[in-house]
């Protein structure tokens, strides 16, 4: 693509397409777009059109989000894939985007900086030296527009040094970084402050100067996340000082008129909160003498603070630093005295555990949002969370006076709840969050809390205040604590009794039917989750036959649920239908043609438009169990699954939905697995479809691709034979691929077992030849690993004198090499019990059973060598070290990192080549080494003697005396 005016009005109109309502129109330029993106100068055509002032600023907001997106695709080089973006491109890019950004509108400056971020994580320092300094050169420039365009873009850089983990490489970046970064914001903090000071009557100075000071105070905690710099402990004084100056000072012209929206005094004020926490938690020793000041300074801030949502942040951000220094045994004298105990739960933990009126609200109108904070663990930034992290501080230090102080409350609570429940609900609601804290001593998301504190009796609280609330006859009647009683039972659901299953069980079934998400999304989660539970034996606490009685209640219930308004796709209640079909087992065959055409139906509609990755693989994970156990006894049955099924997938193949194709194809190996005989028609015509190109181009449709082709080829290899080249295309591309060389040879091993070998005889020497030019271009230990498993798979299915044969015909004595330096030094490497085992199979017929391996033969030298690796493989523990500096492609690294999720319940089946195990494997070579000793008297055992090291002698000694053998 040429650089000119005519391309650059293309774009913008293919872009003003992508923003319209048509969706033919904005599909088509989406995939036009999607085409040309690989050609050269296209993301610099981008750039043109966010920095031109002709175009319409929708258009140049558009350029800079598909610009950062393209970057996000594509500026990753991942081994296998072909770099889309032109190596003078990335140059020019990384030469014009920093000017670039600094000099555009705010709104471009933030989609300009985040595509920076992306750049630099691959780049930066390496490949991008300057960039620090040439941010440092703006930083001095006095123009807060600039400087704010550089804050920005730096906070970006240096987010990610607040969660990635520790190493060398991490550890000299952030050094460099430092060192060219950290006096120049320490100084630019420094005249800010003071310009502060200055223009503290100036509403709009002061809003362009703390909007520096938030991302001041943001890139200072990313620089000193993963340790404190020596440059940031001398200069502790000064920032701390300027901290105190901060959370001490009102601007109240910056504060947000509005009550639901944070102002920019609030979120610097914080960050500063969250630095201090993490200096409080990280570097306490160094920064104790700053504590006493900045613990006032918080505790003046909670106490003035309002209840508005735009304090949230805030306080919870306030409550965490107060948390973090009581979590500390050092910190203990502070709130040793019952008085301050008694204070912070008075005026700081209770009035930020009760329920507001915008927590009812956001409980009503924005329900996902509500559980996501309730139960998902997302609560960090709520006052309830950070509230209930101080309880846990505090309980850890003095749990005794903390429990009988905060009862006390709880009490009281509940006291006034029962004058008058209709209108003091959330004094319940509050009890009931507090006790669960206060009881909570450790969690696990699988298990829920699995200890308690023995100052709390959880059942005795259940019994009293959580059962009548489950009990209510009207299932729509006080929500909040019907969400509350629920999810009380599904935290402590390893600590209450067996028996009270058989009573909530019924009534958690009909609060189903309860007209709010929260409610009937709780229910159905806490009955997914009670179905996981055991019992002490190790089995289910609920089983199948327990639920006989309600079962199909059960299932009714659940699907009725999705009728809700806004629980047409959620996600608890398909992943709790998923969960009881899964226990039911063959018990919904009575109801399976009514659950698979629900199911049918629900795909049809999301497949319109995918929006729930969780809902749409928790629905195929429930098509899988359906089939699975319909058919466990009777396979016929899968034919109903098939008439139901193959019209939305055939829908989804040709409509090209790509969320759902990796799916589809796993549940189309699963049917075709449980046919007998030969390939169905309603099969066949779908084979030559599923070698085309353009689906192996996708990571995630290449490991249910070859499943599926495995499982065609294992139905019908005859069928296949006409398009056995087809096939054998695929597996080139695959094992050319270090991501999916795993995948090829699981594809040749099942055509190696199929297909006859006449047929294959043609192809054999081309496919070594293809795996030995592998093994020379791009050696990985991945790769030998599963070469030297296909190379001992083949001894077994066509015999070890066949395997030498068609490799020395390659290359004369190049098996000598295959066991010299693949066979003897890396065999140890193969791991996983089934290809260890074909590993042990093949060695032992290579040793037996290859004229070139007997004493006269040309490899005879190396056959004392090829048992002792395999009495090695046997004995020694799996060798798991990688050469220096490998790095194995892993389809999670790349921008498919969400394309493929394996389904569960469409596990495949291997086939067992050999019955048993190692220990079966070590009575195979001892038999086979009796009857090669017999041929050759005298010879075998004297060499074995000889060869083998002490410690594998006596194990082999040990294995022909199991087998009952001894050689001659």
């Amino acid at each position: 693509m040429e650089l000119n005016a005519d391309n650059l009005q293309a774009l913008s109109n293919y872009l003003q397409q992508t923003l319209g309502h048509e969706a033919l129109a904005r599909r088509t330029a989406e995939k036009y777009l999607e085409s040309v993106e690989g050609n050269k100068n296209y993301a610099l055509l981008l750039l043109m059109l966010v920095n031109s002032n002709e175009a319409a600023m929708h258009i140049r907001t558009s350029a800079a989000i598909t610009f950062k997106n393209f970057v996000k695709r594509n500026w990753r080089v991942v081994d296998d894939l072909n770099d889309r973006i032109h190596q003078e491109d990335r140059d020019l890019i990384r030469t014009q985007i920093v000017e670039l950004m600094l000099n555009s509108p705010e709104a471009l400056q933030k989609q300009l900086s985040d595509a920076i971020s992306i750049i630099g994580r691959e780049d930066f320092p390496n490949k991008w030296p300057t960039l620090i300094s040439d941010m440092v050169t703006k930083l001095q420039s006095g123009n807060f527009h600039i400087i704010n365009g550089v804050l920005r873009t730096a906070h970006s850089v240096f987010r990610r040094y607040r969660h990635e983990f520790k190493c060398d490489e991490l550890w000299l970046e952030i050094k460099f970084v430092l060192d060219q970064f950290a006096q120049p914001l320490t100084s630019l903090f420094n005249e800010t402050m003071n310009l502060v000071k200055e223009h503290s009557g100036s509403q709009e100075v002061l809003r362009i100067l703390f909007s520096s000071l938030v991302f001041i105070c943001k890139i200072f905690y990313s620089l000193n996340a993963q340790d404190l710099p020596e440059f940031f402990e001398d200069n502790m004084k000064c920032w701390m000082e300027h901290f105190h100056t901060l959370l001490t000072t009102d601007h109240n012209m910056l504060s947000n008129q509005a009550e639901d929206e944070a102002g920019l005094i609030e979120q610097c004020k914080s960050q500063i909160c969250d630095n201090i926490a993490m200096y409080a938690q990280k570097y306490g020793e160094e920064f104790a003498p700053h504590l006493p000041v900045l613990v006032t300074d918080v505790w003046n801030l909670l106490v003035s603070c309002g209840k508005q949502l735009k304090y949230d942040l805030l306080v919870s951000n306030a409550i965490q630093f107060l948390a973090q220094v009581a979590d500390r045994p050092s910190n203990k004298h502070l709130f040793a005295d019952g008085n301050v105990i008694n204070s912070i739960c008075q005026s700081v933990i209770i009035p930020n555990m009760e329920f507001r009126d915008e927590d009812e609200e956001q409980f009503e109108d924005n329900p996902e949002e509500y559980i996501r904070r309730d139960i998902e663990g997302s609560d960090v930034d709520t006052r309830r969370r950070a509230a209930c992290d101080l309880v846990r501080a505090l309980i850890k230090q003095f749990e005794g006076p903390v429990i009988q102080n905060f009862s006390q409350y709880v009490e009281a609570m509940l006291v006034e709840y029962a004058k008058d429940p209709q209108a003091n609900w959330k004094c319940k609601d509050t009890a009931i969050y507090l006790v669960t804290t206060l009881a909570a001593k450790a969690k696990t998301q699988k298990h829920g809390i699995t200890q308690t504190s023995e100052l709390v009796n959880i059942v005795d609280f259940f019994k009293a205040n959580i059962l009548p609330e489950l009990d209510r006859d009207d299932v729509n009647a006080f929500p909040v604590l019907k969400s509350d009683a629920i999810k009380y039972t599904m935290t402590f659901r390893n600590m209450l009794p067996q028996d009270v299953w058989q009573q909530v069980i019924p009534k958690l079934i009909g609060l189903l039917r309860a007209e709010s998400y929260v409610v009937h999304s709780y229910s159905a989660h806490c009955i997914e989750r009670i179905f996981t539970l055991k019992a002490g034996n190790g089995l289910p606490l609920v089983t199948k036959e327990s639920l006989d009685s309600c079962a199909e209640t059960l299932l009714s219930n659940l699907f009725s649920a999705m009728t809700h308004k806004g629980s047409e796709e959620n996600e608890y209640i398909m992943k709790s239908i998923m969960r009881t079909m899964s226990l039911l087992q063959e018990k919904i065959i009575p109801v399976v043609q009514v659950v698979v055409s629900a199911l049918t139906e629900k795909l049809m509609l999301v497949a319109k438009n995918p929006s729930k990755p969780h809902f749409n693989h928790y629905l195929f994970e429930s098509i899988c169990i359906c089939i699975r156990n319909a058919c466990k006894t009777d396979n016929s049955r899968v034919s109903v699954f098939e008439e139901n099924l193959f019209p939305p997938f055939t829908e989804i193949l040709q409509q090209d939905v790509t969320e759902f194709i990796p799916y589809v194809f796993q549940i189309l190996s699963l049917m075709l697995e449980m046919h007998e005989g030969t390939i169905p028609e309603s099969y066949a015509g779908l084979y030559t479809f599923l070698l085309a190109p353009v689906l192996w181009e996708r990571m995630g449709n290449i490991p249910p691709l070859v499943r599926l082709l495995r499982a065609y080829v294992e139905k019908g290899g005859d069928q296949i034979l006409g398009k056995l080249e087809g096939l054998l295309g695929i597996f080139q591309k695959l094992i050319a691929s270090k991501t999916n060389d795993n995948h090829g040879f699981d594809l040749l091993s099942t055509i190696i077992q199929k297909v006859p070998q006449e047929q294959m005889s043609s192809y054999t020497k081309q496919i070594f030849m293809l795996l030995f030019q592998r093994l020379t271009s791009s050696k990985t230990t991945k790769f030998v690993k599963g070469l030297l498993t296909f190379f001992s798979f083949y001894c077994v299915m066509c015999g070890a004198q066949r395997l030498v044969d068609v490799v020395e015909s390659i290359q004369p004595k190049m098996f000598g090499m295959v066991i010299e330096r693949l066979y003897i030094l890396d065999v140890q490497k193969v791991s996983g019990c089934t290809q260890r085992k074909i590993c042990a199979l093949g060695l032992t017929k290579i040793l037996t059973e290859v004229k070139q391996m007997a004493p006269s033969g040309e490899f005879a030298h190396l056959w004392v060598q090829l048992l002792q690796a395999l009495i090695g493989l046997f004995e020694l523990p799996e060798d798991d070290e990688l050469p220096a500096g490998e790095h194995f492609i892993e389809v999670d690294d790349t921008e498919y990192s969400g394309a493929y999720s394996q389904l569960a319940f469409a596990g495949r089946k291997e086939n067992v080549l050999v019955e048993g195990d190692l220990q079966m494997a070590k009575h195979n070579l001892a038999k086979q080494l009796a009857a090669l000793s017999a041929s050759h008297p005298g010879h075998f055992s004297v060499t074995i003697q000889n060869g083998l090291q002490a410690d594998a002698l006596k194990f082999l000694q040990g294995y022909l005396a199991q087998a009952n053998c001894q050689l001659c």
